[in-house]
């Protein structure tokens, strides 16, 4: 059995950016429960030279939409970085979640061998489709994810495993 580079990031990134949601929502329902500023949160870091968790979240929709645009050569719709709340992100992450339902399994066709070409700031990156999901957008996403349950769980959030996997398909 094969899957497709649709099967393979277009579910797994939905699936992931609805559990990003529910720990942000916690997040923000912990704030309000303990009287704590929200900024407080949204702009915690783990440590001084990372990022804070506003952009974390910015990142991983970034990087979701950012795989299935390019793994289907759309133009990638922008977006501005001007969220500071709770709120502003969910929202967010609902409007990467629709975006990535636009996408139909047959966009992804010969995806595989497609050529993705990343910029850095640090050098120049060419991947076959393939490549680039397996081991530059999945991961990424997943880093910059995880990196936000973590700022959450470390301020007292009270987040466990099922929170980070969420809903399991049935």
């Amino acid at each position: 059995m094969s899957i497709s580079l649709y099967e393979a990031s277009i579910p797994v990134f939905i699936h992931s950016l609805t559990s990003l949601k529910h720990i942000l929502e916690k997040g923000a329902a912990h704030a309000e429960a303990r009287k704590i500023d929200p900024s407080v949160l949204v702009n915690s870091r783990l440590f001084p030279d990372m990022f804070a968790l506003v952009r974390q979240v910015q990142i991983a929709a970034d990087a979701a939409k950012g795989a299935a645009g390019r793994l289907t050569d759309t133009e990638l719709p922008k977006y501005e970085d001007t969220e500071t709340t709770f709120p502003e992100l969910v929202a967010r992450i609902d409007k990467t979640i629709d975006y990535l339902r636009t996408f139909k399994p047959e966009q992804f066709e010969d995806a595989e061998t497609r050529t993705i070409a990343i910029k850095t700031s640090r050098r120049d990156f060419s991947f076959p489709g393939l490549t680039y999901l397996q081991h530059w957008a999945l991961p990424n996403f997943f880093f910059h994810v995880v990196t936000t349950y973590d700022l959450l769980r470390h301020n007292g959030v009270e987040l466990g495993k099922p929170d980070f996997l969420g809903r399991m398909p049935d």
